[in-house]
């Protein structure tokens, strides 16, 4: 590209970017051109999702993992399949990074990617939406099969205003299925009675414990029975009701956490949307070991366990904090560090803060992806929640540096919790993005074994 070239296309953006200040997100006018853009894209590369089994996940935490569950479910049964989601782009065995960081990127790489699809011989698509996505349209023109929500709290009100607006957002999906295909949704979540009056065809309806009734006219009840996670492995009974008749199975993850059932179940409903039954996809999930950065644990050698986790909601850290708690032998310790984005949904930020404190036995409050914020104002906003009388509290901005203090804390027996990042390459700052991979850098640690020269100052 010339130099002249890179001007005109710096100037284009630069002009973009005072023209996203001055008019509101959700004006007509921003969401027209948003939604005039997905047809575009879906015009530019011949409506490729016309000839796919396009199956949608949305959902506040869990859909990134939930999306992998399906695509290996579907991949294990035969079925040529890609996936999209916040983490990454697969095309049948072939996974790349999502380096967009966008859970629903620009509806052009959407498209291509869907037409990339049809190149390579895949029947199937399974997609992580997202609820600007939905709104903006960029994944309109997907025409979804079977349409899946996780659950559902407060995030993103920044943009959506009120978690009422967030379900209704959310709730695009399900009007994406025109009446048709097979919903599958949560028991457990708020939104299902909503959902439920959207039109299709089947339901799946899903739950951690026993119904007291199951929904008439859908494909079936699911829930699980004796749940149990250790720190690398959960296990359950899955059971599928259906016009009065119970089947069970015995599902394994080789990944810990209850929440991770639940992403099972969720993956689980959809696979009985696609028309697999509940034995082949708990078969295949006996093989499925995870997300990178979602729960991942970091193997060297080292008598404490490091997991590396894209922690970000406060449900989510909830979920996730009381479950590493609960896995930990008496006298034991859970290290964790923590952060927030800057930007964006700056009154959850002392709400993590908090639920960190009280799981925490040793809290670090450090950088994240500040973008265009002050870093130290966003660390004050997480400082602001902890609560110091429960946890040993440290504020320590660089985040290597934190890292490595926390590696450094670390007894055996202990686990560290490295929150927020999860697979993420990159590193948003106000001057754009710096390389920062945390998984490489946590293996790169205890390889090394650099965190012990802290303990000779």
């Amino acid at each position: 590209m010339s130099l002249v070239s890179r001007d005109i296309l710096y100037g284009m953006t630069s002009v973009l970017q005072i023209i996203k200040g001055i008019i509101p997100a959700r004006s007509p006018v921003r969401l027209a051109w948003h939604r005039a853009k997905g047809f575009m894209a879906a015009l530019r590369y011949g409506f490729p999702a016309r000839r796919l089994t396009v199956i949608g996940i949305t959902g506040t935490d869990g859909k990134t993992t939930t999306v992998n569950m399906v695509a290996h479910i579907l991949s294990a049964s035969g079925i040529a399949v890609g996936a999209l989601s916040t983490a990454s782009f697969q095309i049948r065995d072939d996974i790349t990074w999502n380096t967009t960081q966008k859970t629903s990127p620009s509806p052009f790489i959407v498209q291509s990617f869907l037409r990339r699809l049809l190149r390579e011989g895949c029947t199937h698509a399974v997609l992580e939406y997202s609820s600007h996505g939905l709104v903006q349209g960029r994944t309109h023109w997907t025409w979804p099969s079977v349409a899946a929500i996780t659950n559902t709290s407060p995030e993103h009100l920044d943009y959506h205003g009120t978690m009422e607006q967030y379900r209704k957002d959310k709730g695009i999906l399900f009007r994406m299925l025109g009446g048709r295909g097979v919903k599958v949704l949560s028991r457990m979540d708020g939104t299902c009675p909503m959902y439920m009056n959207i039109p299709s065809e089947r339901t799946v309806i899903y739950a951690v414990d026993r119904p007291h009734d199951v929904m008439p006219g859908s494909v079936g009840d699911l829930w699980l029975e004796q749940g149990h996670a250790t720190s690398s492995s959960s296990t359950a009974t899955v059971i599928h009701a259906r016009g009065g008749q119970e089947h069970r199975a015995t599902l394994t993850l080789g990944i810990p956490g209850t929440f991770n059932l639940e992403n099972a179940l969720c993956a689980i409903g959809c696979a009985l949307g696609a028309g697999i039954g509940i034995d082949r996809s708990v078969a295949a999930l006996s093989s499925f070991r995870g997300v990178p950065g979602r729960m991942e644990r970091i193997d060297g050698p080292a008598d404490f366990a490091v997991f590396v986790d894209f922690t970000v909601t406060p449900a989510s850290y909830e979920k996730t904090l009381s479950t590493m708690k609960s896995l930990l032998q008496p006298g034991n310790r859970l290290l964790v560090l923590t952060g927030s984005c800057g930007d964006r949904m700056k009154e959850k930020r002392p709400q993590v803060g908090k639920i960190c404190s009280q799981y925490a036995d040793v809290l670090v409050v450090s950088n994240e992806d500040p973008y265009t914020e002050d870093p130290e104002k966003v660390i004050d906003d997480v400082w602001a929640g902890v609560d110091q009388s429960k946890t040993h509290a440290h504020r320590i901005s660089d985040r290597m540096e934190a890292i490595k203090f926390l590696f450094c804390e670390a007894k055996p027996g202990d686990i560290i919790l490295l929150c927020g990042k999860g697979s993420d390459t990159m590193m948003w700052v106000k001057e754009g993005q710096i390389p920062w991979n945390e998984r490489e850098i946590a293996k790169e640690l205890l390889r090394t074994k650099e965190y012990l020269k802290l303990q000779s100052l």
